[in-house]
């Protein structure tokens, strides 16, 4: 099943805060604010849950990059984090004199947006901009809040009442009222997530992290919560809107963005220790099974030549073993992001260092992908086709060509040996053709043999 684009996501979240928005604005019988105080908590508890979450996969990413954009981001959603659980707290923990909420207003507004501009920042910087050392408190984030909570609590007992709260929130129309400030924060806040919406989708084509491909839409849906925010001020904790929905819809979707970098991060572990075993493995069989292979071959050479050609079976016995052995070191220590043509080339070459230096002549497309198991394939078959034209045909020069023919792909190994007769092929009791055969019809694929006595041959595979 094929994974949605960063656009349609993106899309699908900029469709479903207008839709929501033009709602609220057009209509006056939908209902938009349910007083449910516990809610509210829950909310605010989960959507700050969510902000750590993120911002330390961030971190993490960052310890690995050294990119601005993933310090910037990181820093951005700690910031929104810090607000949700400063919103929590404050009204609890803070009954200044004067309005009880006047500091637990602002303080996580402010943070809130510090926090948008952090993520706006870390949007137009991109992913190629390596960030400066330098030491924590100079940061931009840690050093924002710092001067944003002294002068919080230096100005606490003159901040200015956000909202009169004499009367509850108007139920069926927007109320774009509250102090300047209030609405030109909230206003703030969605022009950067918007606009960080669009310029992460833009980034995450070129980007293959799967956090990367779903920020554009949480991006969308936090920027027109804000939008709700300014149609209805948000400083009622006891009061769900559409835009503590919304933003609860942003933190989803981020979730399903971090849980898919997580099981991205662990496979990509589980690949990694897979690729090192296999890496121990080829050097352990490098080590000694083919050392102990060329000892024999080399002490097959000493033996008489009177034993009724023994020692010719056993240096023929070592030299397709150390094939065998080769071609499993080849294929347990090969890296997964080689062209086929590269892979291909290397393979026909390490079976003819045996024999006495034929002609190798590649014509290799490598815009030719496949997949692990249909490279090994290639590969064995490959190496099965030269083998075959040096030790039975006795060929001087081998011609490799891969080539791309429409949404067909066509691999030839042709040879100028001495050939052979097809009609004695099928009573021919060598596994080698049969091999090479199922091998090319599990690719799944089509195998051909072409030969004349005196003028080579030519196998072929298409899939």
């Amino acid at each position: 099943m094929s994974r949605p684009s960063a656009v349609a996501l993106t899309a699908t979240a900029w469709g479903l805060g207008l839709a929501t928005t033009c709602l609220i604005v057009g209509t006056p019988y939908v209902l938009f604010r349910y007083h449910d105080p516990s809610l509210h908590l829950v909310l605010d508890s989960v959507d700050a849950c969510v902000a750590l979450l993120v911002a330390y996969l961030l971190l993490g990413a960052f310890r690995r990059s050294r990119r601005l954009e993933d310090e910037l981001l990181a820093q951005g959603f700690l910031l929104l984090a810090l607000a949700g659980l400063v919103g929590t707290a404050l009204p609890v923990l803070d009954p200044a004199a004067g309005d009880p909420r006047t500091l637990a207003v602002w303080l996580p507004l402010g943070l809130r947006l510090l926090g948008a501009l952090l993520v706006l920042a870390a949007a137009m910087v991109g992913a190629r901009v390596p960030a400066r050392r330098a030491p924590w408190w100079r940061q931009p984030g840690p050093a924002a809040t710092a001067v944003l909570v002294a002068v919080m609590l230096l100005a606490r007992n003159h901040l200015p009442v956000a909202l009169d709260q004499s009367a509850p929130p108007s139920a069926h129309r927007p109320v774009v009222e509250g102090h300047p400030l209030l609405l030109t924060a909230q206003a703030l806040s969605a022009l950067c997530f918007l606009l960080a919406s669009v310029a992460f989708t833009r980034q995450a084509r070129t980007r293959s992290g799967e956090l990367a491909r779903w920020l554009g839409a949480a991006c969308a849906l936090a920027g027109f919560a804000r939008v709700n925010y300014v149609l209805f001020p948000s400083i009622y904790s006891d009061w769900i809107y559409t835009g503590d929905l919304l933003r609860t819809a942003s933190y989803l979707v981020l979730t399903v963005g971090a849980a898919r970098e997580i099981g991205r991060h662990f496979a990509a572990q589980a690949q990694v220790a897979v690729l090192d075993d296999r890496r121990r493995l080829a050097r352990e069989l490098h080590d000694g099974l083919v050392q102990e292979l060329v000892y024999i071959r080399s002490a097959a050479h000493g033996l008489p030549q009177e034993r009724g050609g023994l020692p010719q079976q056993i240096i023929g016995a070592c030299d397709a073993a150390l094939d065998e052995a080769r071609s499993a070191i080849e294929a347990l220590g090969r890296s997964s992001d080689e062209p086929l043509g590269f892979v291909l080339h290397r393979a026909a070459r390490q079976v003819a260092e045996r024999y006495d230096e034929p002609r190798i002549v590649v014509d290799l497309d490598d815009s030719v992908h496949v997949d692990q198991h249909q490279l090994h394939t290639l590969v064995r078959i490959t190496r099965e086709a030269v083998s075959n034209a040096l030790r039975h045909g006795q060929a001087r020069s081998i011609s490799i060509c891969l080539r791309r023919e429409g949404t067909t792909r066509r691999l030839v190994v042709e040879d100028d040996g001495c050939g052979f007769e097809l009609a004695r092929l099928s009573e021919s009791t060598g596994y080698g053709m049969t091999s090479m055969r199922e091998r090319a019809e599990a690719l799944p694929g089509r195998f051909r043999v072409d030969a004349t006595p005196g003028k080579g041959s030519t196998v072929e595979v298409v899939w």
